[in-house]
């Protein structure tokens, strides 16, 4: 098994990794296969499935479905072009994506959400067609956003093309005892071992660089965060927290009566940056999905600036390990707080964070183990009830508290020896069949949980 640490962080656009940046993917993947069909498309249709049309509006969904079919993908995201070309697209009715003629689309007519069928191989469905001059389908697609930016058709999800298929890798670990058997029999790291592997795919060039960039979009989206000011979007009026915070604590910094826990509010309000900007629709990183996107930046950033003895130079370990782990989970269970909630997105965060740390701190692959399973056993059960489906309540606390109990976790784990009562692989499972059983108002519908049970407006 092997998924890449591009695979596992993508740079993106906020608020969602599956509402947003999931379903602008799709729209792409559609639009190349009409410029490979051998007939000429009229116009566009998309109807929007389960979570996506519950609460689609919330995570922009919408606006996501459109600029995917008028060719915009979250990688290379404008923000100012991408608002412009909303405004043409509706005064003009139509899209202009490159190497297509101009296509009809309407985005109130044509764009439907459709809240009565849930289609069968994902909580986050959508349908994209093309139509003749006639309106008639000449083409279609369904679409499942998985969860983390992934992006499968009806026939890849049947075919299990969720799992790679390419050619082979140094340590094809698939569990977590998998990954332990091999760190001991060649006596690497779980980071040298995913180095070994990613090298094997991509070069030790194209690796080193993506990295390098994973962590400047990810610094650079904490800083945004703590410079940014106003209240969010959405119609909730929630204000941004991070700056005011941050100014507080580093007015505080020296002053002989601050409380040892306050190092639980640098954690936080690193978290809640990058959060306060995915929920704006800024540049994040998916770490694994967007709506847990600040737990894994804000741990490094805590590393770095608080701990003795951090360097940048281990940043890449950091992100391998963490990525290994985030694989496993995904793999074995899921990253989509629409399919198991949000133990999947935050939880699933946790533990990666606390595997890098851990691994950065000096851990045996044992230690690292111990870690993740730390932090995901204390994150089971965790809904994904998002206030108005908007990425903001309880989303942004949440992932200050994810970064908090990584920390603990990963000091946890380095104060034992690696031995512990609940494998990592048992507890992925736990998950797995915690999500299954779990009611589907509890998995991003916000029809349960704070989402119905606090104002929304």
């Amino acid at each position: 098994m092997f998924l890449s640490v591009f695979e596992m962080f993508k740079v993106g656009v906020g608020p969602s990794s599956s509402h947003t940046m999931g379903p602008m993917v799709a729209g792409a993947r559609f639009l190349d296969r009409l410029r490979a069909a051998p007939f000429t498309a009229h116009g566009l249709k998309a109807s929007l499935h389960g979570s996506l049309a519950f609460t689609g509006v919330g995570h922009a969904t919408d606006r996501a479905t459109v600029l995917g079919l008028a060719g915009f993908t979250p990688a290379e995201y404008d923000r100012d072009k991408a608002d412009a070309a909303l405004t043409a697209i509706r005064q003009d009715r139509r899209v202009t994506p490159d190497g297509l003629p101009p296509l009809a689309f309407d985005p109130e007519h044509d764009l439907r959400f459709d809240f009565e069928r849930t289609l069968p191989g994902h909580a986050n469905g959508m349908i994209l067609m093309a139509t003749d001059a006639q309106g008639d389908v000449i083409l279609q697609e369904t679409y499942y956003s998985v969860g983390g930016g992934f992006v499968l058709t009806e026939g890849e999800l049947a075919a299990g093309k969720d799992t790679d298929d390419g050619p082979p890798v140094p340590y094809p670990f698939k569990t977590a005892a998998e990954m332990l058997e091999m760190a001991q029999a060649s006596g690497k790291t779980i980071a040298q071992m995913k180095r070994a592997n990613e090298i094997s795919r991509g070069g030790a060039d194209g690796l080193d660089r993506g990295v390098a960039r994973i962590w400047q979009v990810m610094a650079d989206c904490i800083d945004r965060g703590l410079e940014g000011d106003g209240i969010l979007p959405g119609g909730l009026k929630v204000k941004r927290r991070a700056r005011a915070i941050h100014q507080q604590l580093l007015a505080e910094r020296g002053m002989n009566l601050t409380a040892p826990h306050t190092i639980n509010d640098w954690m936080s309000v690193y978290a809640m940056a990058v959060n306060e900007e995915n929920a704006a629709g800024g540049q994040v990183v998916t770490a694994p999905t967007n709506g847990a996107a600040g737990v894994v930046p804000a741990v490094i950033r805590y590393w770095l600036d608080h701990v003795p003895g951090a360097t940048a130079a281990r940043i890449p370990d950091f992100l391998l390990t963490a990525a290994a782990i985030g694989g496993l989970v995904k793999y074995n269970a899921s990253i989509s707080g629409a399919e198991a909630g949000c133990q999947a997105e935050v939880g699933s965060a946790a533990a990666m964070a606390a595997a890098g740390l851990c691994a950065v701190m000096g851990g045996t692959p044992e230690q690292v183990e111990n870690a993740a399973e730390i932090a995901l056993e204390h994150h089971l059960g965790m809904t994904c009830d998002p206030v108005k489906g908007l990425v903001q309540v309880p989303c942004i606390e949440r992932n200050g508290l994810g970064a908090i109990k990584a920390v603990s976790a990963a000091s946890l784990a380095l104060r034992g020896d690696g031995t512990h009562f609940v494998p990592l692989d048992a507890c992925i499972e736990t998950m797995r069949q915690t999500g299954r059983d779990m009611h589907a108002h509890y998995k991003e519908t916000s029809l349960g949980g704070l989402a119905v049970n606090v104002p929304n407006c």
